[in-house]
């Protein structure tokens, strides 16, 4: 398996755990549950879950009141995107995902 397809793998995956856990997140608000820490959401999109989260954001409707999440989600998931673009460019490093 190459780095490449680990690396799509490892992006998908912790994207789709970010988006997850925003819909818990508001599922468990809605009932007057126990919640998910706010440290957890942003350490998943600080992992590279930041397009999960900002997505699950937006669809549910969730965090949105609060200003450091519309604010530093898409800020990480912009970071993230340069990193990945940085990356990918990097000469020497070849990056196939099939």
């Amino acid at each position: 398996m190459t780095a490449g397809r680990l690396l799509l793998i490892y992006i998908l995956s912790v994207n789709v755990i970010g988006f997850m856990l925003m819909g818990i997140d508001k599922f468990r608000a809605v009932r007057g549950l126990p919640r998910i820490p706010e440290t957890v959401l942003f350490l998943v999109a600080i992992i590279g879950g930041s397009l999960g989260t900002t997505l699950g954001m937006c669809i549910f409707r969730h965090k949105t009141r609060h200003w450091y999440f519309r604010l530093f989600m898409p800020a990480i998931l912009v970071c993230e995107f340069a990193f990945l673009m940085w990356f990918i460019a990097w000469p020497g490093i070849e990056v196939t995902f099939w």
